[in-house]
């Protein structure tokens, strides 16, 4: 069976070891290098240098995923705001630059962008809600989910070419 190169746009293709690279990363982003060539049946200086290129080409971020409730936040949450979508490369900007937030998606629908947010206290959430976000220029609305309990929490979903 011929195995299809995948091009996402705007990046060099994925061929079936990429792929199996980054299932093999979303379980355990710690492997080391030698345990993931030896596991792909690949060099070590080649797991390296496909490694770094999809590093480098943001198709992955090694991190340690974590619970913002067991790390001491105690407000999490989602919001999900209406703008003024002529302005929306300034907003998106200015919300990249708070540092609360860990997550913010331009989307379709009822609202524009999809915001994940963490705060130490309801202090630190309302300022960034009130002296921050809705200071934006442009900001018009806004829907906010708080996160009561994290019941799953995966990243090990593999390519959309599985």
């Amino acid at each position: 069976m011929k195995k299809n190169k995948i091009k996402p746009s705007g990046n060099k293709p994925l061929d079936h070891i990429d792929r199996s690279m980054i299932r093999l990363l979303q379980k355990d982003g710690r492997m080391p290098i030698a345990s993931l060539a030896k596991e792909l049946g690949i060099s070590e200086t080649t797991a390296r240098t496909r490694l770094k290129r999809l590093i480098t080409d943001e198709t992955i971020h090694v991190v340690a995923v974590s619970n913002p409730m067991k790390l001491g936040f105690e407000i999490t949450g989602n919001l999900r705001l209406s703008i003024d979508l002529k302005k929306k490369d300034t907003i998106l900007e200015k919300l990249k630059a708070i540092d609360q937030l860990n997550y913010v998606a331009l989307t379709t629908g009822g609202m524009d962008i999809d915001v994940e947010f963490i705060a130490r206290s309801l202090g630190e959430f309302k300022s960034m809600i009130f002296e921050k976000i809705y200071q934006i220029d442009g900001v018009t609305s806004s829907q906010t989910s708080l996160i009561v309990e994290i019941v799953k929490n995966t990243w090990d979903y593999g390519t959309g070419w599985d």
